[in-house]
């Protein structure tokens, strides 16, 4: 090599260090949130077709059971009937009216207007959900009781996390006694984590008032505001079935005041193929596809074009122990063709993804949570809910992995972007140049152009040579994300939530959230 050589090698790489480090704006970046999806479609319009006629079908003739009176009454006022062992029987026309007058695309407001979600379309958004139960510590690595505690900590994590864009209850506060304080010490430690959009569930109806009371005083410092009607920034994640085809009482209540209040629903059919749905995949489809329709109709009835996202998050068992298997091919298969079916109706759709059987985050949980994520992304999900931070199988969270996630969901939202193919990026006279003069592209003005547009750089991945790696400590992923951790819950708490605002709040109601 000679000495000039040397020298336009040396300055190519100090440039690209350089550009590397700037930040660029984010509407330049390599990927952005609600970018479009769809590429991938597992099933034909015919079987489209089929799976619709048949949920269609089933909530004619079978109907749902155990619907509660207001819904029983608007039901039948809208044509539906009652047969005599108490099943609510919803006539196709009526169905079909509800999908009609549903809200096809809606906004899911950050607290920062600057993180707002427009869900619909085929835009991909990443989110996270779940009730799981334990933690997988990130200090002593063993598994624990989940905490009010964590549900902050968690969202404190992502709210730094670039490709995360909302973020959904994850872990049941198990350290609460009752519903109520369960339901608001929820609510509240999710709103005051992140300025993201946020979800939570409900117990009981009457919380879901409160709840938005307490949204409303937030926003504003006035509690007989209305402002989070006009801006509503969290989403019910409403499981208001008891597959197969019965509503779950108190959450379809809880559904009705969430209609009331203004507060967006993910309404939530999640049947268990071989247990509480059919084992076969094109029958685990139509019955979760009839629960959802039931539950869009009940609520287009109540307010027409309330915003809603239709979840059918068909899961998965192991037909040899009956467990669930959120990693599986099936799962992925499952959840994809959902998207695609729903996307297809012709509504928002939010569907379940990454919800690793692995009990650490190791190479079991990445190729799990890779093959389901990516398929239900590429089929255009308009929310892969689950996608980041679970483990066994729902059972577990974990801050690490959350961290190790939004790694592979950036990495996700960069094949769904796909390649951009014109005279410019064809590169015709790039690759002239570079024959004709230096011999490499490294020093090339392209090159530095398109190096944080075209390209995206992981957080905790390691790309070092052996090498290098072994001179940085010989870390594994885990290590790094476990630092990366500790440096996000070392930094100052939000304080988006004016302090007159949050003292108020606490007078009013049970928080139990020392956020010091």
């Amino acid at each position: 090599m000679t000495g000039k050589d040397s020298v336009r090698r040396a300055g190519g790489r100090s440039a690209r260090v350089a550009k590397r480090r700037a930040e660029i704006p984010a509407e330049e970046r390599a990927v952005q949130p609600g970018m479009n999806g769809g590429a991938y479609q597992p099933l034909s319009s015919d079987q489209m077709t089929q799976i619709f006629d048949t949920a269609l079908t089933l909530l004619q003739d079978l109907g749902m059971g155990q619907a509660t009176p207001e819904f029983i009454d608007l039901v039948i006022s809208a044509g539906g009937s009652l047969t005599d062992d108490k099943r609510l029987r919803f006539p196709k026309d009526l169905i079909r009216s509800a999908i009609d007058a549903a809200a096809k695309e809606f906004t899911l407001h950050g607290f920062s207007s600057d993180r707002d979600v427009n869900i619909g379309g085929q835009r991909v958004h990443f989110s996270t959900a779940g009730a799981a139960v334990f933690m997988l510590d990130h200090d002593t690595s063993t598994f624990r009781s989940s905490t009010l505690r964590d549900l902050y900590e968690i969202g404190r994590v992502i709210d730094t996390l670039e490709h995360i864009d909302i973020y959904v209850r994850t872990v049941v506060a198990r350290d609460l006694e009752t519903s109520r304080e369960l339901d608001l010490n929820t609510a509240y430690a999710v709103l005051c984590s992140t300025t993201k959009p946020i979800g939570t569930s409900f117990f009981q109806p009457e919380h879901v008032h409160e709840v938005a009371q307490m949204f409303n005083i937030a926003l504003t410092g006035d509690p007989q505001a209305d402002e989070f009607r006009k801006r509503p920034f969290c989403i019910a994640n409403n499981t208001f079935v008891v597959p197969p085809l019965r509503f779950a009482e108190d959450s379809a209540l809880c559904m009705a005041e969430q209609v009331r209040v203004g507060m967006p629903i993910n309404l939530l059919s999640a049947g268990q193929a071989g247990a509480t749905s059919p084992a076969t995949l094109a029958g685990s489809l139509s019955q979760a596809l009839a629960e959802c329709l039931a539950g869009l109709t009940c609520v287009n009835l109540l307010s027409p074009g309330h915003p809603c996202t239709v979840g059918m998050w068909p899961f998965v068992s192991d037909l040899r122990t009956g467990a669930m298997s959120g990693g599986s091919g099936e799962e992925a298969l499952l959840n994809a063709a959902a998207a695609q079916l729903i996307n297809w109706i012709g509504l928002p759709s939010g569907v379940a993804a990454g919800m690793a059987d692995s009990k650490l985050p190791d190479q079991q949980a990445g190729h799990e949570k890779g093959t389901t994520i990516t398929l239900a992304a590429q089929a255009g999900a308009n929310v892969v809910f689950e996608s980041a931070g679970m483990l066994a199988s729902l059972l577990a969270c974990s801050l690490e992995t959350l961290v190790i996630d939004n790694d592979l969901l950036g990495a996700v939202a960069r094949t769904i972007r796909g390649i951009e193919v014109d005279s410019d990026t064809l590169s015709l006279q790039v690759i002239q140049d570079v024959v004709e003069g230096a011999g490499h592209f490294l020093g090339h003005e392209q090159t530095l152009q398109v190096m944080q547009t075209e390209y995206l750089y992981p957080s905790v991945s390691d790309r070092s040579s052996p090498e290098d790696w072994s001179d940085e400590g010989s870390l594994d992923v885990r290590q790094r994300a476990h630092h990366r951790v500790n440096e996000i819950l070392s930094l100052p708490p939000s304080s988006h939530i004016d302090a007159a605002a949050d003292q108020l709040i606490r007078e009013m109601f049970p928080i139990h959230l020392d956020r010091t």
